[in-house]
């Protein structure tokens, strides 16, 4: 569980002095990098990033650049994030599947736009903190689930849309089975420590397409379960 000194920077999602005009202004700047799409970057204003981010890191959480969370990872930038929930085309009626909650920042982008979300990572003590971010939010249609991501969620099946916040070298059948009869999948595939490319997977009429989509730096998803690094 988290601590009293984790949770302690999040405990109130009410926005912070001037708060409000930078998140406004960085939505601008998302607009500049080629993000068009008004509902996502309606969420994106919506989510207070420094709410999924240490104390020592608040003045920097409107920075578009990846920083670092619990358990040695990071909060990837927003446009990262951003170019990645737009191309998910997201609807009301879609069911999701996260892969890699991390801080659950792109899960709160996430519950803005989809019917529901399940947001999975192997690490507990960020499944608690993302759980007590997410409640602070009121988001009641995101589930944040400690399980080995690899396996993905097989008791919350089918997903309209799937994302994976991590390499993986293929994307498995598991994985693949788990998909609804019209879906879309995306993920960064590769070696770790390389540039991997991220790709979009599409299922229509049963047959899967794929496209590239970007190029990203991503570490690699780890299976199995821990509580902390």
């Amino acid at each position: 569980m988290a601590s009293a000194e984790q949770a302690s920077h999040f405990l109130t999602a009410e926005p912070l002095p001037d708060e409000a005009e930078a998140r406004a202004s960085f939505v601008l700047g998302l607009r500049r990098r080629g993000i068009g799409a008004h509902d996502v970057l309606s969420a994106i204003e919506r989510v207070p990033r420094r709410l999924f981010l240490s104390a020592r890191f608040h003045g920097l959480a409107y920075d578009d650049s990846n920083l670092p969370i619990e358990c040695g990872q990071v909060v990837a930038a927003p446009s990262h994030v951003a170019h990645v929930v737009q191309a998910l085309s997201i609807a009301k009626k879609h069911r999701i599947l996260e892969i890699g909650t991390g801080s659950g920042y792109q899960s709160a982008i996430l519950g803005h736009l989809a019917g529901r979300v399940d947001t999975v990572d192997r690490y507990q003590t960020l499944v608690s903190l993302a759980e007590q971010r997410i409640a602070a939010l009121r988001l009641g249609n995101v589930f944040v689930h400690h399980n080995d991501g690899l396996s993905g969620l097989t008791q919350k099946a089918p997903f309209d849309r799937i994302i994976l916040n991590g390499a993986v070298e293929s994307i498995s059948e598991e994985i693949l089975g788990q998909l609804a009869p019209e879906a879309i999948l995306i993920a960064p595939i590769g070696a770790a420590g390389e540039p991997q490319d991220l790709v979009k997977l599409s299922r229509i009429n049963g047959q899967i397409t794929k496209v590239k989509i970007g190029v990203v730096r991503s570490v690699a998803l780890t299976a199995g379960k821990a509580q902390s690094l």
